[in-house]
């Protein structure tokens, strides 16, 4: 990624959190490299040089700075179509993927060449995947030492080094002192205050945030006994592969931080092996890799009552595949109850229920075990049945994937070959599942009322000024029409579309 050095310097003296993330500036009077809103006094522009990733700088010979941590900087999501491939496996890489799978496993998953992928990620990180991962070992290790208290030699492996020995080198020689200086600061009042041991973490973001129009979607759909809205505060279920191969049950809870563009997210010791999974996951289900400074301007008038809107993906595909199968003509309300009854009597049970959280989604290889008859008794009708069974036979077969990663089109075209599952449907789970900033639902009743037109086609033609981001607009379209009569939005939404 080509950076201009008096746009990154400019950046970096106005402390602007737009480009948080996007760039790290290495100073060489210091050593260090910091994020652009990092609140030390500003180096002099000779002094720095600009880094498209933590890897870049540290590959430079940089060490992260102990006050704005690195490690900390949102994702970034980028709108050139070339970059897309390499974003994607850095997504992977971010997750642990060669952590425990080679190099060609990888390229394989994003469907290209090993070489092609080696290319293009230089390209765009100036490191090699391998060097990318390496840092990514090494930041997560950095973050586990300082905000929890794991032992060291839990902190190695869950970082996905193979050995403490070589943890212990590797971070000595890259950043100049022992993992045991950080681990020593860790100890202090604040971790000791977090209850059984749990694990707490940030996730940034770039502002704004429509924190609680996310928790009032996702609080109104909320599962029964697998995730719940306490005023600010979200709760659900996980169902997590461990690296050796066993799948292990846990639970999540994410607030807001005051004063910080972040969310807190607190998980129990059980799950230490999966950070890098479940972070990865959570910023997809609230969406933190979006640039609503974009967004925002692009949707214009429609994007005035909730600046910062995000569209809420999900912790599994299969789940929002299911929920939009079930959801078909009936209520929110009624959605859930079936859901819960689904979870209830097919998922997981949580070794301790807590939070008021007892049960895991099924997956698909649960779902696909139950009998006809048992989803009937659920009060799963049979068509539906037949579409729920249909999705996680593909998804068990391996031709289907739902998940950011997955071929737009192709998912698409499949989703719509199984019986039961119609263009709402699909959208609904590209949307979700597939993170898909311009799928909608242009069949949806409340668009076609909202936006005063008789059909589908007339939703879409009046919806092409938004793309690519028409999901954010079907998100603030059925926001204004669920605040009701009482709550008007200021913006006529007829009116934005005439």
């Amino acid at each position: 990624m080509k950076l201009d050095p008096d746009v990154c310097y400019k950046a970096v003296s106005a402390r602007d959190r737009r480009f948080d993330g996007w760039f790290f500036v290495g100073v060489s009077s210091t050593g260090i490299y910091c994020r652009p809103v990092c609140n030390v006094r500003t180096p002099r522009f000779e002094n720095c040089s600009f880094h498209g990733s933590a890897a870049a700088a540290e590959k430079a010979g940089y060490r992260p700075c102990l006050k704005c941590r690195p490690e900390l900087a949102p994702g970034g999501a980028r709108f050139d179509a070339s970059r897309e491939l390499a974003d994607a496996a850095a997504a992977m890489i971010d997750e642990g993927f060669l952590n425990h799978a080679p190099l060609p496993d990888l390229a394989a998953r994003i469907g290209i060449t090993e070489r092609h992928l080696r290319r293009i990620f230089a390209d765009e990180f100036g490191v090699s995947p391998v060097e990318y991962a390496q840092t990514q070992r090494l930041l997560l290790a950095k973050r586990l030492l300082t905000d929890t208290a794991l032992p060291v030699t839990e902190v190695a492996l869950a970082a996905g080094f193979g050995s403490v020995r070589r943890f212990n080198g590797l971070f000595k020689s890259r950043y100049g002192f022992a993992p045991g200086r950080l681990r020593l600061s860790a100890h202090n009042a604040r971790l000791a205050a977090i209850p059984d041991g749990d694990l707490v973490f940030q996730l940034a973001y770039r502002p704004p945030l429509a924190w609680h129009a996310l928790l009032d979607f996702l609080g109104d759909r909320a599962i029964d006994g697998v995730e719940s809205r306490e005023g600010d505060v979200y709760t659900r279920t996980l169902s997590l592969q461990r690296q050796d191969g066993q799948t292990v049950a846990g639970w999540c809870r994410i607030s807001p931080l005051t004063n910080r563009h972040a969310l807190q997210v607190t998980l129990p010791p059980a799950l230490a092996g999966n950070v890098p999974q479940v972070l990865g996951k959570l910023r997809h289900l609230f969406d933190l890799g979006a640039r609503p400074d974009v967004i925002d301007a692009h949707l214009g008038p429609l994007a005035l009552t909730t600046p910062g809107l995000r569209v809420p993906g999900t912790v599994d595909g299969f789940e929002i595949a299911v929920r939009a199968i079930v959801g078909q003509q009936i209520t929110v309300k009624g959605a859930r109850r079936l859901l819960g009854r689904l979870a209830e009597r097919f998922g997981t049970p949580l070794p301790t229920p807590v939070h008021g959280l007892t049960h895991t989604f099924p997956s698909a290889a649960q779902m696909l075990a139950v009998p006809v008859d048992a989803l009937g008794e659920a009060g799963i009708i049979r068509s539906r049945i037949a579409a729920i069974h249909g999705v996680a036979q593909a998804i068990v077969d391996g031709k289907l994937r739902l998940d950011p990663l997955a071929p737009l089109d192709a998912t698409t075209a499949s989703l719509l070959a199984i019986k039961g599952v119609g263009p709402w449907t699909a959208q609904y789970i590209a949307m979700r599942a597939l993170g898909s900033p311009d799928a909608m639902p242009v069949d949806d009743l409340v668009l076609r009322q909202a936006l005063g037109v008789p059909n589908g086609r007339a939703v879409a033609t009046r919806a092409a000024q938004w793309a690519p981001w028409r999901a954010y607009a079907a998100l603030h379209v059925w926001r204004a029409a669920a605040q009701g009569p009482a709550r008007q939005p200021v913006v006529n939404l007829q009116e934005v579309v005439a």
